[in-house]
């Protein structure tokens, strides 16, 4: 049966499961006792070393104590204490501290200070390591990449590894073994899972034989500690040579990918590369400068392993979620604040140290008050020296790689010069492309029914397909952004009908975006829909004026507008010739009647010049009463157009020689009183023009509705003209005027005419 590395793994995680019950009833069998010990060269064993708040500090076993007996036996008899200078596995001890010999019976538990770090941290990291290979595992089913595989591989390497290093601290042969195996696997199997993860993406880092050479060093430690159980080696040389190991597979990994960056510094992987470096920087540090160094030089170290593999877990867990997650960290952002904390937390460092250095433990009931008080003022005046350094030297807190603040002034310069939407938004993808880790932009128009009306032509359907949906919903505000697992899309725009929407994508899944990327976004996105604002209103106001040079002279609405001030000065004029000078003449009238029927009767010449006069003064006021109902037909106010209409044909009627028939018996629309002052005014121009130019016998005038329509006929059997060669003579004849009030109402003119055979208009409202 064929052994595939999914049942691989299978197995390999069904073995650990047996393994770390193993390691728990171990620990529950013998408790962390935490003594080291030494044999002298009079083959006594004595009590070189206590760890802190462990079982061997609480009860009282002082450093230089001579071990009598463990589990009741003579303790050169113990391999343990012999082989790795540990007492462990023990159930009862004696001990000489030079005044008294004391024995101590240890109890079996799994509750103590202890237990947090060799029981607990590690089951919960080996639960987060099961929960990732998990994860992985389910999205590796379709791929099927070997990478994933060897990801899962390492995480339950460094798992296993972490949880083994508590039997392998009480002697236990088996988790020795384990340990120093897995231990040393470390590094080789995270740059295994590096060298398969590159190798298919193309861009191999380094040379396989790397690879080799650490699997070699493995089996070299593995036999080395062989040979140390067979007494041939000393515990002390094979532990330097596991832990040198280690150290030169580190270094080995940072050279390797410090190379490979080179190779690959111009492609998109690159990034990837940074973030490894930097993980590997931040998890393998502590670990190197407080035990393995320390170690090596002084075989002593400053922190316990157990406490410093924890930061080991920033590597697993860093891949894992570049491995699955949409997004990865924005490394430069990070680097950034870590820099500018570190400069700020080195002088809190030494203040504090120096506070605790110097507090004396006078008085150990107040101690802790008094160490909490001064730690808290010296806090206090960090925070506000730090406050004053911001403010006064704009210290540059995070990544200095991209200046926001520089970018938005340059946006700011060159849209100004932008003559078309085309180039601000060109410019708008170039300031994104170059300042975020971002390859492409693409733009977008979306509908206010959120459909997708235009696409950039630069994309295709792939390009923006799989984010139609975000796309739909980032329309809805200006400056909405939503991060998908490559970029982000964001609204930089909207009118009445439209949203302009950007889609910014990468090769590689994108960082997550920071505030301060947030905040420029946005405020990019503002600047961007002034101008697109700008820009519409300015095709807006060309198309409207390619409208109105279509139209003619004068457009629509202002036409409407000239004829209403027009019929406002008539009203204006009525009012005041009704008011003055219709009332004058009048009232001499009316002196000039008083005049006559006081003058003598023989006074015949007087008498028929005072009769003239009034005479004449009747035709004047029956003529001022007919030019002030012409400015402002009255009766129009009061009765309405049809009243108005039929008045104007009678006062025509007395005064032409030809017929006029007026059909109004079909209109019943309630108009406006402008749209009525128009359609009377049109009707009052063709009669006058009937009376001036036509010669006709009769005119027919036809006023109706028609749906929603008015509908205008006049007819007369006139002399009529050629209207295509009448040119200036057309306005002499009132057409023009005629024509400029039917385009103010928004209506159609219609002319039919030729010399011999009348005229024919027909106006529709």
């Amino acid at each position: 049966m064929r052994l595939t590395f999914n049942k691989f793994l299978q197995l390999m995680v069904g073995i650990s499961v047996i393994f770390v019950c193993y390691i728990i009833v171990l620990n529950y069998n013998h408790p962390y006792i935490g003594a080291g010990v030494e044999v002298t060269d009079q083959k006594e064993m004595v009590i070189v070393g206590i760890e802190p708040k462990t079982w061997a500090e609480q009860k009282g076993i002082r450093v230089g104590a001579i071990v009598e007996e463990i589990n009741g036996e003579d303790p050169m008899l113990h391999s343990p204490a012999v082989d790795y200078g540990i007492l462990e596995q023990v159930y009862t001890l004696k001990i000489n501290d030079g005044s008294d010999v004391m024995e101590y019976s240890i109890p079996t538990s799994l509750i103590s200070y202890q237990s947090l770090f060799i029981i607990i941290i590690p089951l919960t990291v080996l639960a987060l390591c099961f929960f990732c290979i998990y994860f992985v595992y389910r999205s590796n089913k379709v791929a099927n990449l070997r990478s994933a595989h060897f990801l899962n591989i390492f995480l339950l390497v460094i798992a296993i590894a972490y949880i083994s290093a508590s039997g392998s601290s009480r002697a236990d042969i088996i988790s020795r073994y384990i340990n120093l195996t897995l231990f040393t696997m470390v590094p080789v199997s995270y740059l295994h899972f590096i060298y398969q993860y590159f190798k298919e993406l193309g861009k191999p880092l380094f040379n396989f034989n790397y690879i080799k050479f650490g699997y070699s060093l493995t089996i070299i430690n593995l036999l080395a500690e062989i040979a140390h159980n067979m007494s041939i080696i000393e515990f002390t040389y094979n532990r330097i040579l596991n832990l040198s190991s280690f150290l030169l597979m580190l270094i080995l990994t940072f050279v390797l990918k410090f190379t490979g960056l080179k190779k690959i510094r111009y492609s998109e992987q690159s990034y990837i590369v940074k973030v490894l470096i930097v993980t590997n920087v931040l998890a393998f540090t502590p670990f190197l400068l407080f035990y393995v160094l320390p170690y090596i030089i002084f075989q002593k170290y400053v922190f316990s392993p157990t406490f410093l593999s924890a930061f080991l877990l920033l590597i697993p867990f860093s891949l894992v979620y570049q491995f699955i997650a949409t997004k990865i960290y924005d490394i430069e952002f990070l680097l950034g604040r870590l820099r500018y904390y570190s400069l700020l937390a080195i002088i809190p460092a030494f203040i504090m140290v120096g506070i605790m250095l110097n507090l004396k433990e006078n008085n150990p009931s107040f101690y802790p008050i008094q160490l909490s008080v001064y730690i808290y003022l010296a806090l206090v005046a960090v925070f506000y020296i730090k406050e004053i350094f911001d403010y006064r030297f704009r210290l540059k807190r995070f990544s200095e790689k991209y200046n926001y603040q520089d970018s938005i002034f340059k946006y700011t310069q060159s849209i100004r010069k932008a003559s078309t939407l085309e180039q601000v938004v060109s410019e708008l993808k170039q300031v994104i492309t170059d300042v975020l880790i971002v390859s492409k932009a693409y733009f977008i128009e979306v509908d206010k029914e959120k459909n997708i009306s235009a696409v950039d032509p630069n994309a295709k359907n792939s390009d923006y397909g799989p984010y139609v949906k975000e796309i739909k919903k980032v329309s809805v505000e200006i400056g909405k952004i939503i991060e998908v697992d490559k970029g982000f899309i964001i609204n930089i725009g909207e009118t009445d009908d439209k949203s302009y929407v950007l889609l910014c994508v990468s090769i590689l899944n994108t960082p997550i975006l920071t505030r301060d990327e947030i905040s420029w976004l946005k405020t990019l996105s503002f600047y961007t829909n002034v101008s697109l604002e700008n820009f519409l209103k300015i095709d807006e106001l060309m198309q409207h004026l390619q409208k109105v040079e279509t139209e003619g002279q004068n457009p629509g609405w202002l036409t409407k507008l000239l004829f209403s001030i027009e019929e406002k000065q008539r009203s204006n004029l009525a009012k005041d010739l009704h008011d003055s000078v219709l009332q004058d003449l009048v009232s001499l009238k009316r002196q000039c009647e008083m005049a006559l029927s006081e003058v003598e009767v023989d006074s015949d010449k007087l008498k028929n010049q005072l009769q003239e006069m009034n005479s004449n003064m009747t035709k004047i006021i029956k003529t001022t009463r007919e030019t002030c109902q012409e400015l402002r037909p009255q009766l129009l106010y009061d009765l309405g157009l049809v009243k108005a209409l039929n008045k104007l044909v009678t006062q025509y009627q007395d005064t032409v020689d030809f017929d006029i028939r007026l059909n109004t018996g079909n209109f019943t629309m309630n108009l406006d009183i402008d749209t009525q002052l128009n359609i009377y005014r049109i009707i009052q121009e063709l009669l006058t023009n009937a009376q001036k130019h036509s010669k006709a016998s009769s005119v027919l005038i036809i006023l109706v509705c028609i749906k929603d329509k008015i509908v205008l006929h006049y007819e007369d059997n006139g002399i009529g003209f050629e209207y295509n060669n009448m040119n200036g003579q057309s306005e002499s004849m009132g057409l023009s005027g005629i024509s400029e009030r039917v385009k103010a109402l928004k209506g159609t003119i219609t002319i039919e005419t030729s010399e011999g055979n009348g005229l024919k208009i027909d106006v529709e409202i």
